[in-house]
């Protein structure tokens, strides 16, 4: 006997869920696209308000704005008006030396630390110490910055006069160490506290990073024999050194930026020298600092520096992103 088969149908109900669903997908996607373009808005306003703003001061001293020496009023002569000069280099110089020294001092204890937390701390001690380091990533710049002043500037003389007292006669140690400010304010002691600021955002990101390396890699590597190390260096630094430049150029994208705790311990001398016990300036110290009292094409030229650090920022980020991709093919070759 042959029995006739009916076409089954879907619940409406079912029909309509699914069809919300894919509206709901698709505004999910627009307003994610929207928001991703908007991000690209913001910092092309951000560009060209700053570039025509800076455009006086641009006219007047040309590329002299980035590869000058002198900031300020000039008047080699002495016999007439002093005319201004607006040259960034000395200041581009001191906020690259900064962010060096810091990197430095940060790279190295925040991987440490996230290793630790990672991989060695037990999970009552991991608790407290990311509570720590997530409070020290919330204080307000300029506490660093007061510090850095009243309590580091004058603490570390002593350590620069013993460096300089060590190695001054040697030729090229001599020129790096070199006779320290009175002060202590210097480009050494700003590049420590942004290493002391950094260091939380360098170690919560790459903390995360290292907490997503799969747990079979890394047992498979302890079942083969290697040690603690030889695994963190086989299976967690290659699995996460995306994730890791990452971590460091944001915490150098904060060191380039920052400006009160900067201006505080850096000295306000506008010199490029290589003593990084002298003091010197940075692009935001500056700007900060001579905004109130500036007009014209000094403002303009203020406004200039930060288009500078802008760009530098962005080919700072680019450099980076080039450096990860060029890392994970050479990895995809080599496990391939």
């Amino acid at each position: 006997m042959a029995t006739s088969t009916r076409p089954t149908t879907r619940p409406q109900s079912e029909l309509t869920q699914r069809g919300g669903g894919v509206l709901a997908d698709r505004a999910f996607a627009l307003v994610s696209l929207g928001t991703g373009l908007l991000v690209l808005v913001i910092l092309a306003m951000i560009l060209i308000t700053t570039t025509s703003q800076a455009l006086p001061a641009l006219r007047e001293a040309g590329l002299g704005l980035i590869v000058g020496d002198s900031w300020g009023a000039n008047d080699p002569d002495g016999n007439g008006p002093a005319t201004p000069q607006f040259g960034a280099l000395a200041m581009i110089y001191g906020t690259g030396v900064v962010s060096v020294i810091a990197l430095l001092f940060a790279v190295p204890v925040s991987i440490g630390i996230a290793l630790f937390l990672t991989e060695i701390a037990h999970r009552r001690v991991r608790g407290p110490v990311t509570m720590v380091i997530d409070l020290l990533a919330a204080l307000p710049s300029v506490v660093f910055g007061l510090w850095g002043i009243l309590v580091v500037g004058p603490a570390v003389v002593k350590v620069y006069n013993w460096i300089f007292d060590l190695v001054g006669d040697v030729p090229v140690l001599g020129s790096v160490f070199g006779q320290p400010a009175s002060t202590g304010r210097s480009f050494m002691t700003a590049g420590l506290i942004l290493a002391i600021m950094i260091t939380p955002i360098i170690t919560s990101l790459t903390r995360e990073v290292f907490s997503t390396v799969p747990e079979s890699e890394k047992h498979a590597a302890l079942a083969l024999g290697a040690t603690r190390w030889e695994m963190i260096k086989g299976a967690v630094f290659p699995h996460s050194f995306g994730g890791v430049v990452g971590a460091v150029m944001l915490g150098l994208g904060r060191a380039m930026g920052e400006t009160i705790a900067v201006a505080l311990t850096i000295g306000a001398a506008i010199q490029i020298t290589p003593n990084v016990f002298a003091s010197g300036e940075a692009l935001p110290a500056v700007i900060v600092r001579q905004w109130g009292e500036s007009s014209g094409t000094h403002r303009s030229a203020l406004i200039g520096l930060g288009v500078v650090l802008f760009a530098i920022t962005i080919a700072v980020n680019l450099l980076a992103r080039l450096i990860v991709r060029r890392a994970e093919i050479r990895m995809k070759g080599a496990t391939a």
